[in-house]
């Protein structure tokens, strides 16, 4: 279960960080009120998936879930650049944070 919370977590991250986008500096009341409530599920359910998986693996993932979430829908809705090198980039991210689990212990 602890993966399935950090899976979730890192979905939220996302959400959070997405969210960021249109607070326009938290002067938007709803998406900042979004925003803060995607921040403090992600939280909650990263330290549910600390109850079962060591702190550098879980913040590991739960940061490249989010990070490559966000680049992946930068790219698909936002129109940023999906250039060979950045996609390269992202997969170095998948590697390391695959890593970190398979070594894990």
């Amino acid at each position: 279960m602890s993966w399935m919370h950090l899976f979730l977590a890192g979905l939220f991250e996302i959400a959070f960080a997405l969210g960021l986008k249109h607070t326009e500096g938290f002067t938007r009341p709803w998406p900042t009120l979004f925003t803060a409530l995607a921040a403090a599920i992600s939280f909650w359910l990263l330290t549910r998936a600390l109850e079962g998986i060591p702190l550098g693996t879980a913040y590991a993932v739960w940061t490249g879930i989010g990070a490559i979430g966000v680049a992946l829908v930068g790219m698909t809705a936002f129109g940023e650049s999906a250039s060979p090198a950045r996609l390269a980039c992202l997969a170095m991210i998948v590697a390391g944070v695959a890593g970190l689990k398979l070594l894990s212990r």
